[in-house]
């Protein structure tokens, strides 16, 4: 039996939301790791190794066994659901790399600011970068292994956030703490969106 025009379009698939996530943080907190282990594409990464002329730059402290850095973005790409993908832009950790965050912010509904307790003032400036610039955001802090754990309200005080910013624990290696942290940045910025398109009560 031949299909109608109009039984064709209701078979065909839905066109799914395609949204823009970042990913940012302070060098070597595990951005890269993050988007590799969600991706179900190939990730894009732009990783170099460090050379001895980025040392009098480049903040070695606790992290003094990474050998690469990304000097670009890495990509990756994971679907939600059959109507929603998420595109995921990582970005350099390193204050010399910082001039590309704007070009990779544009279009995007929101940011994941990845944090380290170990390090956790290294996530100040994505922080302020967001709070700028009005970009939905929230904090994952990875639980390193051999880290203190702290309580999500410990986090969220320490970095001075507003209490409706959300902070969660996660293990960036792991695909479904990771899939848990998107939702969960997605489903804040749609919070705040709604709430930006509220009409103002006089």
């Amino acid at each position: 039996m031949a299909f109608g025009r109009s039984e064709r379009r209701r078979a065909r698939a839905v066109d799914p939301l395609s949204l823009k996530i970042l990913v940012a943080g302070g060098f070597g907190v595990g951005k890269t790791t993050l988007v590799g282990a969600v991706s179900e594409i190939k990730p894009l990464r732009t990783e170099e190794y460090l050379t001895e002329a980025g040392r009098p730059v480049d903040h070695l402290d606790g992290v003094e066994g990474k050998r690469t850095t990304t000097v670009a973005m890495d990509f990756g790409r994971i679907t939600i659901r059959e109507d929603l993908v998420l595109y995921l832009f990582g970005t350099p950790g390193q204050e010399r790399f910082w001039f590309l965050w704007d070009e990779l912010a544009l279009g995007a509904l929101g940011a994941v600011v990845l944090a380290d307790t170990r390090r956790l003032e290294d996530c100040f400036a994505a922080v302020d970068y967001f709070e700028r610039r009005g970009i939905p955001f929230m904090v994952a802090v990875n639980c390193f292994d051999g880290a203190d754990r702290y309580p999500a309200e410990t986090i969220q005080e320490a970095l001075d956030l507003d209490p409706d910013v959300p902070v969660m624990l996660c293990d960036a290696r792991k695909k479904d703490s990771v899939r848990d942290v998107l939702i969960a940045v997605v489903e804040h910025a749609m919070r705040i969106g709604a709430r930006r398109r509220e009409p103002a009560i006089s």
